[in-house]
């Protein structure tokens, strides 16, 4: 094992040098608007792959929300619990996304529950 401030590769990427994305970025910026134009052409022009470019920079990928939910009553049971998250997916009270957070959660605390007595 490596020592604390060690590094796993002492021989490593020198200071100062640059990573080859931002060389290859900085050759394309002052194409940039020429390129986008062109693009936007292929597009037009019925480019599937110069399309999904394009959609693919202007609609960003729809992220999971964090938004809070509500959950339906739980106890001290974590098989009740788990029965009662299941009962509110099938009813369309939590989404499925929202079920499967919670049953980790359940999961996980059984998992600290179980470690927690061991260590008792």
């Amino acid at each position: 094992m490596f020592g604390k401030g060690q590094s796993g590769n002492p021989e490593g990427r020198p200071p100062g040098i640059r990573d080859k994305r931002t060389a290859m970025r900085d050759l394309l910026l002052p194409h940039a608007p020429e390129l986008v134009a062109k693009v936007v052409e292929m597009v037009k022009e019925g480019n599937a792959a110069a399309l999904r470019i394009c959609l693919d920079r202007l609609i960003p990928p729809a992220k999971a929300k964090d938004d809070p939910m509500s959950l339906p009553t739980l106890t001290d049971s974590l098989a009740d619990n788990s029965r009662a998250v299941i009962k509110a997916l099938g009813e369309g009270e939590l989404t499925p996304d929202e079920a499967a957070t919670v049953l980790q959660a359940l999961s996980s605390q059984a998992r600290i529950i179980d470690a927690d007595e061991i260590e008792k």
